[in-house]
């Protein structure tokens, strides 16, 4: 064989493998979203909701008098639980260089991407939202029972010592705070893998490896009876603290 023909099958095999590893990180993701694990609520008698980015789920607790009983050593570093127009806890994990610098995602610097897909320490992220009228969402039914171990999961993300240590990094805006969280953020443990993962951890029947925003849909709508989504176009996740605001 020839030099010339050498390199041209070396480049060959090189493109089929670029083209393949995304072709079956895919695959696994939509495999990992249809397997499930836990079980559907017995009596439900919560709601919490999903809100997605292009490539990010959040978390929503509805901010009743449980909730706040729960979180209030959030308000000891900001977090105004007791805002009068404030409706729901939002809830976020994902690698800290990424999440504490996007603003939006033309703030994103490469470093940034390259340490979050290659492993990056991780943040827990804090805000609030009012009404969801008019944003997208998806809201999943949960019985008490798995209610109470999903904040406890969600509490127990957090490093030791978070309640009194939040990050000196400025949030998106006045009422979001960073946490260090637990866990190392990397191509196969991302934002949305740590959303099947709390939700199995309250036995919330949920995919086992859900590491796209397809992956946390496709399970959603699988596997959670009474699953319902409010398919309102709006501009994403960035608008919803716009609600408490003022």
């Amino acid at each position: 064989m020839s030099v010339r023909s050498a390199f041209r099958t070396l480049l060959i095999r090189a493109a089929l493998t670029l083209f393949a590893m995304p072709t079956l990180y895919l695959v696994a993701a939509l495999v990992g979203a249809a397997l499930p694990s836990g079980r559907a609520a017995q009596a439900p008698d919560h709601r919490i909701a999903l809100v997605a980015g292009p490539i990010h789920y959040d978390l929503l607790l509805p901010l009743d008098p449980e909730t706040r009983a729960r979180f209030g050593w959030l308000a000891r570093s900001g977090i105004p639980l007791d805002h009068p127009d404030a409706r729901w806890l939002v809830v976020g994990w994902g690698a800290r260089a990424f999440y504490t610098t996007a603003g939006t995602y033309s703030d994103v610097q490469a470093s940034a991407v390259w340490r979050g897909l290659t492993g990056d320490s991780s943040v827990m992220h804090v805000s609030l939202a009012g009404d969801l009228d008019g944003i997208r969402h998806q809201v999943l039914p949960l019985d008490r029972e798995q209610y109470q171990a999903l904040t406890s999961a969600i509490i127990d993300r957090f490093s030791e010592g978070a309640e009194t240590r939040a990050l000196p990094v400025p949030g998106f805006h006045d009422y979001d705070r960073f946490y260090p969280a637990k866990d190392r953020f990397d191509l196969f443990r991302t934002c949305n893998v740590w959303i099947g993962s709390v939700l199995r951890s309250a036995d919330v029947r949920f995919g086992r490896w859900t590491p796209l925003p397809v992956s946390v849909r496709l399970s959603a709508w699988l596997w959670t009876p009474g699953f319902s989504r409010h398919a309102v176009v709006s501009p994403g996740p960035a608008s919803l603290p716009r609600a408490v605001a003022d």
